[in-house]
C-alpha cells in the first residue's frame, strides 16, 4: 500500500492576507469595495503625484466617490429612470413660475377682468359637503386653471371635475371662448368642407370611369349630423389634463353616433387619450371621443340649480308660444334664495339646467328623412314608382328647468339622495345632493348659492350586471326554388328523347300550319 504524500500546513500570514483581502473585497451598497476605492486612489496619487498627498488624500477620496454615484453615459451600467415622485415635482414647478405679464400686472397695480374661476372657495364649500379635494391639490389645480385662462381668450371658465382611470385621471375644464376668437373650431370647420369637397370629387370621378361594377341597391341609414358650436352637446369646449401642471389638451366636439354608442358600452379609461376603444358595439372614435361623450352625458344628466336661479328670457316666451322649444336661459338677479332644509327635503325645488340628450344624440331633434333637392333628382331618374315611406316621429325629452322630482326612478331606487352637510350644527349646514344614477357627481348648495362637480370613472350605475348585446342573428338563406337550385345533368338517352320529342313537335307544328294553309286555300276558291 502506498503512503500518501504529508500535506504541508499553510502559513499563518499568508491566511491572515488572504482573509484581509477577502474582507476589503466586501462590495458595499454602492457596488464598489473598500480595495477598488483604494486601488484607484492610489493610483491617482501616483499618476498626479501631488505635492501634499497627504493632505489632499481625503479631498480625492471624496471626489472619486461621488465620481462614481453620478457616472455619465459611458457608464456600464444603464442610468436608473426619473421616480415619479421626481417627474410630478418637476411637472408643479412650471406653475410656480412668474412670467412676465403678471409682473406688469402687479407694477401696474390692476388687475384685469379675468374668467378664472375661484377654486379656493369651490374648495371650502365642497369640503363642508364631504368632497374633499386637498390643500396641495386645489392649489394646484387653482394654477393650472390660471395658465389655461391666461394663455387662451376665453370668456367663461370652471373646473368641470375629475375622471379617474386605471393609468391616469383627467381634470376637466369646462370654457366658452369669446365671439369670434376660436381659431381652432374655425380650422375644424374648413377641414370638414375640404373633405366633404374631396369625398363629392372621388365620387365623381368614379361615376366618370369606364367598366363600372354594378350598384348595390343597399343605402345605409343617413349620418345624424352634429351640433353645432355653442349649441347643444357642443354649448361648451372641454380641456382636460392628466396632471395639474401638464399641458391642457382640447377634446374634439361630440357627434350623435358617439353618444349611442357610449350608451351601450361599459369601460373605465385608461389616461391616454390616443387610446383605442376596443368594444362592442364598436366605437367610432379614441378614448379622448369616447371622454367627450360621457362628459356629455354627465353634464346633462346631473348639473341642476335650485329653483328660480335661472329664469327664461322675455324673448323665450315668445318663442314658445310658436311651439319651438327653449335652449337658453338667463340668470335671475332677484332670487331670493331657497332655504336649505327646503332643498333638502324637497327634489321639486331643484331644476335641470343643461338640455336633455335625445335618444338621437342630440339636444335638439333632426329629420333625417327630409332629402335635399340632389338627393330627390337621383331617385326620380333611378326609380319613379316608390312606395311612400313612413315619416319618423320627432323625439321629444323634457325641457329644460325641469324639476328633479319627475326624473324616473332605477329599479325602485332614487336617483338622487339630499341631506344636511352637518346634522350637529343645522343652522350653519350646506345641502347635499348626490346622484345615484352617476356615482360622484355632487350639487352642494347654501340659500344662493350652488356648484356642481364630478369626481368619478365616467361610468352609468347599472343595477344589473353588465353583459354586451347579443351579436346581430345572421342573414338568412337565399330562398331555395328552380331558378336558382342546380339540376342533375341529363345522360345521353335522355338528351336523344329530348331531341326527338322536339323534332317530333316540330314535325307536328309544320303539318298543322300546312292544313291551315290548304283549308285558307279552299276558302279563296269557293
Amino acid at each position: 500500500m502506498a503512503e500518501s504524500p504529508t500535506e504541508i500546513a499553510p502559513d499563518p500570514r499568508e491566511l491572515q492576507i488572504k482573509y484581509a483581502k477577502a474582507y476589503l473585497l466586501q462590495a458595499g451598497p454602492s457596488g464598489v469595495s473598500l480595495y477598488e476605492h483604494l486601488s484607484a486612489l492610489l493610483s491617482r496619487i501616483l499618476s498626479e503625484r501631488p505635492p501634499n498627498a497627504l493632505e489632499t488624500l481625503e479631498q480625492m477620496s471624496a471626489e472619486l466617490h461621488w465620481s462614481r454615484l453620478n457616472r455619465g453615459h459611458d457608464a456600464l451600467r444603464h442610468l436608473p429612470e426619473d421616480p415619479p415622485t421626481y417627474i410630478k415635482a418637476e411637472s408643479h414647478r412650471a406653475l410656480f413660475s412668474r412670467g412676465a405679464e403678471a409682473d406688469e400686472a402687479e407694477g401696474d397695480g390692476e388687475m384685469t377682468d379675468s374668467p378664472l374661476p375661484n377654486l379656493y372657495d369651490l374648495a371650502h364649500l365642497l369640503q363642508q359637503g364631504g368632497v374633499n379635494l386637498g390643500q396641495d391639490e386645489t392649489v394646484h389645480i387653482a394654477l393650472a386653471m390660471k395658465r389655461l385662462t391666461d394663455t387662451r381668450p376665453l370668456q367663461y371658465c370652471r373646473f368641470w371635475g375629475k375622471i379617474l382611470g386605471t393609468a391616469g385621471s383627467y381634470l376637466v375644464a369646462e370654457v366658452q371662448f369669446r365671439e369670434g376668437e376660436d381659431e381652432e373650431a374655425e380650422e375644424d370647420a374648413e377641414e370638414e368642407e375640404k373633405e366633404t369637397a374631396e369625398e363629392e370629387e372621388d365620387e365623381e370621378e368614379k361615376e366618370e370611369a369606364e367598366d363600372l361594377p354594378p350598384k348595390s341597391t343597399h343605402r345605409p341609414p343617413p349620418v345624424v349630423p352634429r351640433e353645432e358650436n355653442g349649441t347643444g352637446t357642443n354649448k361648451y369646449v372641454y380641456f382636460v389634463s392628466t396632471e395639474a401642471g401638464a399641458e391642457w389638451i382640447r377634446l374634439p366636439p361630440v357627434t350623435p353616433a358617439q353618444i349611442t354608442a357610449a350608451r351601450k358600452i361599459r369601460r373605465l379609461f385608461t389616461g391616454n387619450l390616443d387610446a383605442p376603444v376596443i368594444t362592442y358595439p364598436p366605437f367610432p372614435g379614441t378614448e379622448a371621443n369616447l371622454l367627450r361623450a360621457q362628459i356629455a352625458r354627465i353634464s346633462a344628466g346631473t348639473h341642476v340649480s335650485p329653483l328660480g336661479y335661472y329664469q327664461f328670457g322675455e324673448e323665450e316666451g315668445e318663442e314658445e308660444e310658436e311651439g319651438a322649444t327653449r335652449d337658453t336661459y338667463e340668470e335671475n338677479l332677484e332670487f331670493e334664495g331657497i332655504p336649505v332644509t327646503d332643498l333638502v327635503e324637497n327634489l321639486s325645488s331643484w331644476v335641470h339646467h343643461v338640455q336633455h340628450i335625445l335618444p338621437q344624440g342630440r339636444c335638439v331633434w333632426l329629420n333625417t328623412a327630409v332629402k335635399s333637392e340632389e338627393e330627390m333628382e337621383e331617385e326620380e331618374g333611378e326609380e319613379e314608382e316608390k312606395e311612400d315611406e313612413e315619416e319618423p316621429e320627432p323625439e321629444v325629452g323634457p325641457p329644460l328647468l325641469t324639476p328633479l322630482s319627475e326624473d324616473a326612478e332605477i329599479n325602485n331606487t332614487p336617483p338622487w339622495t339630499a341631506y344636511l352637510s352637518s346634522t350637529h350644527i343645522p343652522q350653519y349646514a350646506l345641502a347635499v345632493l348626490r346622484s345615484n344614477l352617476w356615482p360622484g357627481a355632487f350639487t352642494i348648495a347654501s340659500s344662493k348659492k350652488f356648484e356642481n362637480v364630478y369626481f368619478g370613472w365616467g361610468i352609468k350605475y347599472s343595477p344589473e350586471g353588465y353583459s354586451p348585446p347579443a351579436l346581430p342573428p345572421p342573414q338568412p338563406e337565399y330562398p331555395s326554388g328552380p331558378e336558382i337550385s342546380e339540376g342533375v345533368d341529363a345522360t345521353v338517352e335522355e338528351e336523344n328523347a329530348l331531341k326527338a320529342a322536339q323534332e317530333e313537335a316540330a314535325a307536328a307544328a309544320e303539318e298543322a300550319e300546312e292544313e291551315e294553309e290548304e283549308e285558307e286555300e279552299e276558302e279563296d276558291d269557293d
